[in-house]
């Protein structure tokens, strides 16, 4: 069993980088989005921030959505539904939540230096229950699925973010909620040849998130996808 390492000295060692941007889906109505999150090891941060979106990452995450992922600086990013897919990538330092801290106890036992966190949905909600109806309904009433890095809208800046050669860590959780989401990312996945991540046992497409209600769960989790990896 390896140690689990605390979220103080986690923070030391990796630094959070996200691109945070508010979307006009209506008239009056504006949601908060983030559509990608970089954890880079500290003493790897170039200088210019924006360089690290060009970089090789040692490993992609896939999971729901940001939940309570949020920036550390003031961001002004707002951009109408139709164009978004023109908006360009900006980081700004990010606070780390608890699910962000697994994926660090990932890194340090694989000696990753830098992970891209990609999502389903771009959505920043902290409640699941609130946001899949938020999903549903954006698409279902608006006809708005670019809230999602896998729709088509988006193609081409998926494809500057999810490297062939980069392994992909499924980790979106196990709701059914999701599965139109999660149909729309896996036929995106087709040509990843390193597809990696805890598939819940007799589900074809549910892996299990990186965060479980216990600490045991959260131990094992981190235990068995350091395995997964290095194998």
């Amino acid at each position: 069993m390896i140690e689990f390492i605390p979220a103080d000295e986690l923070k030391c060692k990796f630094s959070v980088f996200g691109h945070f941007y508010s979307v006009q889906v209506a008239p009056k109505r504006l949601v908060e989005c983030r559509s990608v999150l970089e954890i880079v090891e500290s003493d790897h941060v170039p200088k210019k921030t924006a360089a690290i979106s060009n970089r090789k990452p040692d490993a992609v995450f896939i999971m729901m959505n940001p939940g309570s992922s949020r920036p550390l600086a003031e961001v002004n990013n707002r951009i109408h539904s139709k164009a978004i897919h023109e908006l360009p990538i900006s980081l700004v330092p990010t606070k780390p939540d608890t699910t962000q801290y697994q994926v660090m106890r990932l890194m340090h036992y694989c000696e990753w230096q830098h992970v891209r966190v990609l999502n389903l949905s771009d959505l920043r909600c902290p409640k699941s229950g609130v946001f899949f109806k938020q999903f549903k309904a954006l698409e279902a009433e608006l006809s708005f699925d670019a809230h999602s890095v896998f729709s088509n809208l988006r193609k081409d800046e998926l494809g500057l973010k999810l490297i062939d050669a980069v392994p992909v860590i499924r980790a979106w959780g196990l709701s059914p909620h999701l599965d139109p989401l999660i149909d729309r990312c896996l036929s995106r996945l087709t040509n990843i040849k390193a597809i990696k991540g805890l598939m819940k046992e007799g589900s074809p497409n549910k892996f299990l998130h990186p965060l479980p209600s216990l600490q045991l769960q959260k131990v094992e989790w981190v235990n068995r996808m350091v395995e997964q990896c290095q194998c």
